[in-house]
């Protein structure tokens, strides 16, 4: 037997991401759900959550999902999966792929509030990101998608992920988490170090919260560029947890 395995998704992104390692994991027998944050699957016509209502349909997943449970977060998803797994029971394992881990009272980047300024300045891509016609969020600008996201993705990869991107809810930036279960939990940070959107300091300082840190040569997205890799790791916790 073998622990599940539930994915949540960073900003601007839908449960479509992780469709590799959705497929490698079921290969290899494990049970998979990618989960899609409302406003953010495809065709979801739902309104684009904050963080904390992000967080509970999260919560919701894992109270549908037979225990024992391997948690993923990537990127903005860290911070999700913190609150949600924090007031969920069946969670033994929490996984952050180049993701925010944040403390009760912190926004995503509060593991990083210490670095150095000049470090923080390379994760300033705000001229990538351009506001929604709503007023109330922003979507990625179409020439910055490759850049920041997928510089070492196939352009196959490329075109399924722009054609697929949704608006994010600035308020879901602004939030602050109430819940830290890296706290709690056992936890495994995945650091990319080709990442251009998360630079590799403010994804250690994030790391340093974890209990242990696998490193993969990649990008921001490695579901797209390096999915066994991803579906190795995830593999072998989930059977480590069943």
């Amino acid at each position: 037997m073998a622990a599940s395995v539930v994915l949540v998704h960073g900003a601007f992104h839908g449960g479509w991401c992780w469709t590799k390692v959705v497929d490698g994991l079921a290969a290899e027998g494990i049970e998979v759900v990618a989960v899609d944050l409302p406003g953010h699957g495809v065709g979801d016509t739902r309104p684009i959550g904050d963080l904390h209502g992000d967080a509970t349909h999260v919560r919701e997943a894992l109270h549908e999902t037979p225990g024992p449970i391997v948690l993923v977060g990537h990127s903005y998803g860290g911070a999700v999966i913190s609150e949600a797994a924090a007031a969920a029971p069946g969670v033994a394992h929490l996984v952050y792929l180049a993701a925010m881990v944040p403390d009760v009272g912190e926004g995503i980047g509060g593991a990083a509030l210490d670095l150095d300024p000049a470090t923080l300045a390379e994760m300033n891509i705000t001229d990538s990101f351009v506001p929604a016609t709503d007023g109330l969020s922003v979507r990625v600008a179409d020439n910055a998608v490759r850049a920041i996201f997928y510089h070492d993705c196939s352009d196959e990869d490329v075109a399924f992920a722009q054609a697929r991107l949704s608006p994010q809810s600035t308020q879901s930036f602004a939030d602050t988490v109430e819940g830290a279960a890296w706290r709690n939990l056992p936890s495994t940070y995945v650091l990319c170090t080709d990442d251009r959107t998360v630079p590799p300091p403010v994804q250690q300082a994030n790391a340093a919260r974890t209990n242990s840190v696998v490193e993969l040569p990649s990008s921001h997205s490695p579901f797209f560029s390096q999915p066994q890799l991803v579906v190795d790791l995830l593999v072998r916790l989930a059977r480590d947890h069943g």
